[in-house]
């Protein structure tokens, strides 16, 4: 099978292109490397298996030109920091709901009809505490993030029912391990390297949510896709443990062996505006397909930061 990846040198996409590689497919990454790197996959770029398209999806000319022969599009590109809307307020605009229509209208033109995409847990918004479903709603997001992803949900829906496409939808708890860029793991390795005295935790350190490696992740994904056959497919990706903020801090720490390190919390329940305190999610539709978390989150927290930690 011939397929593109948006945001293929990114954290998960590159992750991603190794396992379609190791399956043999044959893989065309396409990214700006705005946050993806081309160092996660320096290691393909020999083969012949396998291309790569420095670009943006908001150039629609090149991606309708360089989509053109393939089979499946695998769409996660998007940028990832959910803060960053707050002060420019149309990135997610752009890089989640325009880029999605952008590759959904060149998946059109080029006879593509299969789309497997990166969504998110920020589109439920703030919910009761509970195990959420795939059909809670109604959907309200609280940040400029979310809203996008669940706009470029509505715009795969759309596209699936008026031009005979398929969708796969996943909508990713904390996804987190080796080549990660940002999260709560990542900044608190970057502040703790900087000040190994003490450590600033937004909010108030109860915000709890799953975490998951990105080798599950990946797993879920080849899983889901394989598995569910319908024509607009909405699966989480998540584990039914969760992590708050604070042992987040405390197992970084306990890694980088640290000791008498003061913690700084900023206050308030919300870590920045738009941030949804707690997360549950039911992963019952995955369990049905034959999918589950290998690693609960506290485990998958901690292999993350090993990852980072021996990289670094």
């Amino acid at each position: 099978m011939k397929i593109f990846v948006t945001g293929g040198a990114g954290f998960i996409g590159s992750h991603l292109i190794d396992r379609l590689m190791l399956e043999g497919h044959q893989v065309t990454a396409y990214d700006n490397l705005s946050s993806g790197k081309r160092e996660f996959i320096a290691h393909h770029l020999n083969q012949d298996a396998f291309g790569f398209i420095e670009a943006d999806t908001l150039d629609f000319d090149m991606l309708l030109q360089s989509m053109k022969g393939h089979d499946t599009v695998f769409h996660l590109a998007a940028n990832g920091d959910i803060r960053q809307g707050i002060v420019e307020t149309d990135l997610h605009l752009k890089q989640g709901t325009i880029a999605t229509y952008n590759v959904l209208e060149a998946m059109r033109i080029n006879g593509i009809n299969q789309i497997i995409f990166s969504s998110s847990a920020t589109v439920y918004g703030e919910t009761p505490v509970m195990p959420l479903p795939e059909d809670y709603g109604p959907l309200l997001p609280i940040s400029l993030y979310g809203a996008g992803k669940l706009a470029a949900e509505g715009l795969i829906s759309a596209y699936c029912g008026t031009f005979d496409m398929q969708g796969w939808i996943f909508r990713f708890a904390n996804i987190v391990g080796k080549r990660m860029g940002h999260g709560v793991i990542y900044d608190f390795i970057e502040k703790l390297n900087r000040n190994p005295h003490e450590v600033e935790i937004l909010g108030d350190g109860h915000q709890r949510k799953p975490f998951v490696s990105v080798e599950d992740c990946i797993d879920a994904i080849l899983s889901g896709y394989n598995n569910s056959n319908k024509s607009v497919n909405v699966l989480n990706i998540g584990c039914s443990t969760t992590t708050d903020v604070t042992t987040i801090a405390k197992i970084v720490i306990e890694e980088m062996g640290l000791n008498d390190v003061q913690f700084k919390y900023t206050g308030g329940e919300r870590g920045w505006p738009g941030d949804v305190p707690q997360l549950r999610f039911n992963v019952e539709k995955m369990k049905e397909l034959g999918w589950e978390a290998k690693y609960t989150s506290d485990e998958a927290a901690r292999r993350a930061i090993r990852d980072i930690l021996e990289k670094e």
